[in-house]
């Protein structure tokens, strides 16, 4: 009788990003829910090179909340979800300069005439805009520029 081999779990977007070492859609949603360590959100900054201004506002947390974060340790579970998109748009657009963190993070920072003149790292910062630039890059993704 021969054995079934299962596909090995895609590697979800953002985990590397993130240091989470599990492809467990619901592990994720448990750790999200008890707020990520502050670490993780430290490892975005320096996987990313983004100043702590543009985190700020990419991840909607205030500086002076991000201060009171730090000496906690821990995010709590909403930031913790906006983190979580915040590394998933990073790691699209990372993605769509295959691997250049660098083009990655310049594209983020300027206006794009297909998002109204919008900078994609402030759109991104609510779910409806971040949906809008994973679909920007989509369409860039497959050379559909309008």
């Amino acid at each position: 009788m021969q054995s079934l081999k299962t596909k090995p779990a895609r590697r979800r977007p953002g985990n590397r990003m993130l240091g989470i070492h599990t492809d467990d859609p619901l592990r994720i949603v448990r750790m999200v829910r008890a707020g990520f360590p502050f670490s993780r959100l430290a490892r975005f900054q320096k996987t990313t090179g983004l100043s702590w201004e543009k985190i700020a506002g990419f991840v909607g947390i205030p500086q002076r909340t991000l201060t009171r974060r730090q000496a906690e340790g821990r995010l709590k579970h909403d930031e913790s979800d906006r983190l979580w998109r915040a590394a998933l748009i990073f790691n699209r657009a990372v993605e769509l300069f295959e691997g250049d963190v660098a083009g990655a993070r310049q594209w983020l920072q300027m206006p794009k005439p297909a998002l109204g003149g919008e900078i994609p790292l402030e759109i991104a910062a609510t779910e409806a805009g971040a949906r809008e630039v994973e679909d920007l890059v989509g369409r860039l993704e497959y050379g559909v520029f309008a």
